[in-house]
């Protein structure tokens, strides 16, 4: 795996044109927001075959500064079996270089999270569904979508970095 993928720092509006394109379930950060954001490349084709972008957690329970959250990945069709661990396990990788100490991801509950568990994360909490954006909207008048996404369980997946 390791001759056949390359990873390539990239922008965020890059990283999410790509979610844009190919994730299954999930839009693009709002206002392009996040940290920094890699790609995966193939290099036999020389294509972009995945991305991560990483962010402040958006859980104020974890906004420690040094806790990192990946907010997207997405990794298209043709990407080779191990794609998405290699991912993860760069952005692990470039955080603990960075001073960080703990990653942390959200799946959704029909997701295997294997490739959490192929990249040695583990699974840490069930997190309920939560629809109260009607509510924040009343407070902050922001208008948020209710994607049909939060209306899952999700697992969050954490890494602590030695």
């Amino acid at each position: 795996m390791s001759t056949r993928l390359s990873t390539k720092p990239t922008t965020i509006k890059e990283a999410n044109t790509f979610v844009l394109k190919h994730h299954r379930h999930h839009r693009p950060t709002s206002r392009n927001c996040g940290k920094w954001a890699i790609s995966a490349i193939d290099n036999i084709t020389g294509k972009t075959i995945g991305v991560a972008i990483c962010a402040n957690p958006v859980s104020a329970t974890y906004m420690d500064g040094y806790t990192l959250e990946v907010t997207r990945l997405c990794i298209c069709e043709e990407a080779p079996k191990g794609a998405a661990s290699f991912l993860l396990s760069n952005c692990a990788k470039i955080w603990k270089t960075m001073g960080g100490k703990r990653i942390l991801t959200y799946t959704l509950d029909y997701e295997s999270g294997s490739s959490l568990r192929g990249a040695g994360w583990e699974k840490k909490a069930t997190v309920q569904p939560h629809n109260n954006w009607s509510h924040k909207t009343n407070i902050d008048g922001k208008y948020r979508d209710n994607l049909s996404i939060y209306q899952y369980k999700k697992f969050r997946w954490e890494l602590e970095l030695a």
